[in-house]
């Protein structure tokens, strides 16, 4: 028997949701406070991205900043006031982060809160690594300004990190500290994998925290792939593309925040649909309801708020092919609240 979905849900108050988007903002400007040398835009496949260029000796080294959009144009030509207000703005956030534990936001516990916030001063998400999963379902809860019941962010240990291989190889930048250093500073082990010497998952010696990267797959199968730019393999999986196209970034309250990225939530809502019915049997069953009430909590926030956005996403999805519209289909004939408003938007 399907479980009835959810239709109610609360938000934030406006102080909340402000403050969210006050330590986001803070946490992008500092991202652009530290260029040493040149700033200097390079085309790649018709998108423009921008380099801190400068030298070490007598080598040139380059930084990746970002992709070439008006928010990064803007905060680029402030760079130095940025940097004079390195820590004030730090101070700032730290009392932001306060603001919102005060106002019930979700926390994250120590382990996972150091190793983001590690992985973010490595590059990982700078260099186009994505959180997707339940870590960013979560994280959807600043973006929106929205509240989560107990049931709908159950903690998990698994931290899912994607990115394009494609990306990551153009980029010409690397993560450091490596991960490998990462990992090794906070007892994780690489994982055995069907490929021998090609690890794509880490876990930690401790506990139970699981570190697994994903990248999209444009093939049949669904094969291990190279990040250069991270220095990990990562598992291909199909559909994962449409989910981390134009990701958006998001603010970890750890400390004094953590700037990470994460899916569009439109993005995430229909790409929950899809991965629901790819979960059809064994302990997988579990998953999929999860996953159908993820999808069904986002639609019903999105359709009252970014209806726009979220009939493109869902259109987009339905472009993509008759496999695509069968799983989309399937999940949504148990979801018929989802569909009503699926259909409406």
């Amino acid at each position: 028997m399907n479980k009835p979905e959810p239709t109610v849900f609360s938000r934030h108050s406006s102080t909340a949701h402000a403050a969210y988007h006050d330590l986001l903002r803070s946490l992008q400007d500092d991202a652009v406070s530290d260029i040493r040398g040149t700033l200097t835009r390079v085309e790649r496949n018709g998108k423009s991205y921008w380099y801190d260029t400068y030298r070490i000796g007598s080598d040139v080294k380059k930084r990746y900043i970002g992709e070439d959009k008006e928010g990064l144009r803007q905060r680029l030509d402030q760079h130095k006031a940025l940097k004079a207000q390195q820590e004030d703005r730090r101070r700032a956030r730290t009392r932001l982060v306060r603001i919102l534990r005060a106002e019930g936001f979700l926390g994250l516990d120590v382990s996972t809160g150091s190793l983001l916030s590690a992985m973010a001063a490595s590059g990982v998400f700078r260099l186009g690594g994505t959180i997707v999963g339940t870590h960013a379902f979560r994280l959807y809860e600043g973006e929106l300004g929205i509240r989560y019941d107990m049931d709908m962010t159950a903690h998990t240990d698994d931290i899912d990190i994607a990115s394009f291989s494609r990306l990551s190889l153009v980029l010409e930048d690397a993560a450091s500290p490596s991960l490998e250093d990462v990992f090794n500073d906070l007892a994780f082990a690489a994982q055995p994998s069907l490929a021998p010497g090609r690890a794509w998952r880490w876990k930690q010696t401790r506990g139970d925290t699981l570190v697994e990267f994903l990248t999209p797959s444009f093939g049949d199968g669904e094969t291990l792939r190279e990040l250069p730019a991270l220095g990990v393999n990562a598992q291909g999986l199909h559909h994962l593309n449409y989910l981390i196209a134009d990701p958006i970034k998001a603010a970890l309250t750890y400390r004094s925040g953590v700037l990470v990225q994460i899916p569009q939530p439109e993005r995430y809502a229909i790409h929950k649909l899809i991965v629901a019915d790819r979960r059809r049997s064994g302990r997988d069953v579990l998953k999929s309801e999860k996953d159908r009430r993820q999808a069904a909590f986002l639609i019903d926030v999105l359709s009252e708020d970014r209806p726009d956005e979220l009939r493109d996403a869902y259109e987009d999805a339905l472009s993509r092919g008759p496999k695509w519209r069968t799983r989309i289909e399937a999940s949504l004939s148990r979801m018929p609240e989802t569909r009503r408003l699926l259909e409406a938007v």
